[in-house]
């Protein structure tokens, strides 16, 4: 039996009442699990969604899709979820819907949690043979939204997959000196967590399957309406893990140097002058 049950297969909607109750048993363990705020639950969800999933997984990049292909991402593209079949599409929508929205907030304790109708870095995602995603952490203002990211979710695809294929999710401690947490991607396994500046995390191991199969996802991202202006605007922050042929990722360091230091009024006339 799965945690959450799906009342209605065709689109993927969960049962209401349901999901009002569940959540806050799990919140000691969330609140508490080092090295931050996090969480593991096997039998997330009904499989045959996920089986359908995997049938209508994309097999070409879409309009919105984003690939990445340098030393911290390797070989991982995403896929909105807009350009989806509409049982999928549909899917995607009830996890951004106030029924699901409940049961992450009963689990988390995060009050007002708002989902991403954009999808920003969110949708399927895939890492193909070799690829991996560097430790880091996440981006944490919505741009167009003016939203702090506050919560990740991340839903499995994959089918007896094994740890020596590579791609477990890693939780590193906020110095990242060592790795406190290990999470193998199975199928119908999902993964809650705390997104702040110290929620280093990532799967640097490349992808090793005996067949080629790549390493898929679901990703999904909420925030809340707290951002302080105070703060600065980051992106994704990569950090070299210890003893590591980990890159140190100097482009984002740069521009974010120039911007933190250059002037408002001369950085406008720069990315003005760099448009033409």
């Amino acid at each position: 039996m799965s945690y959450l049950d799906i009342a209605n297969q065709q689109f993927g909607f969960f049962d209401v009442e349901a999901l009002a109750q569940k959540g806050a048993e799990l919140r000691e363990k969330y609140t508490t699990a080092q090295p931050f705020p996090h969480i593991a639950i096997d039998d997330f969800c009904s499989p045959e969604i996920l089986e359908a999933c995997l049938e209508q997984f994309p097999k070409e990049p879409d309009p919105d899709s984003r690939s990445f292909d340098r030393n911290q991402e390797r070989y991982k593209t995403s896929f909105n979820p807009d350009h989806l079949p509409p049982q999928l599409r549909s899917f995607f929508y009830s996890l951004n819907s106030r029924p699901f929205i409940r049961f992450l907030e009963n689990m988390t304790g995060i009050d007002g949690l708002i989902p991403d109708p954009y999808y920003v870095g969110g949708g399927f995602h895939q890492t193909e043979q070799g690829g991996r995603l560097g430790v880091h952490t996440d981006f944490n203002f919505h741009k167009k939204l003016g939203l702090e990211r506050r919560l990740n979710l991340l839903i499995y695809l994959n089918k007896d997959w094994k740890e020596e294929y590579g791609g477990s999710l890693e939780l590193w401690d906020k110095k990242v000196k060592a790795c406190e947490a290990r999470i193998a991607p199975v199928f119908n396994r999902a993964v809650l967590f705390s997104t702040t500046d110290e929620s280093f995390h990532g799967h640097p191991t490349p992808i090793a399957h005996p067949e080629g199969v790549p390493r898929r996802s679901i990703a999904l991202y909420y925030y809340t309406a707290t951002w302080d202006e105070a703060r600065a605007k980051r992106t994704t922050q990569f950090r070299a893990r210890p003893d590591s042929d980990d890159a140190v990722d100097w482009e984002v360091k740069r521009k974010e140097f120039l911007e933190d230091w250059i002037p408002p009024a001369l950085w406008r006339l720069k990315k003005k002058i760099r448009g033409r």
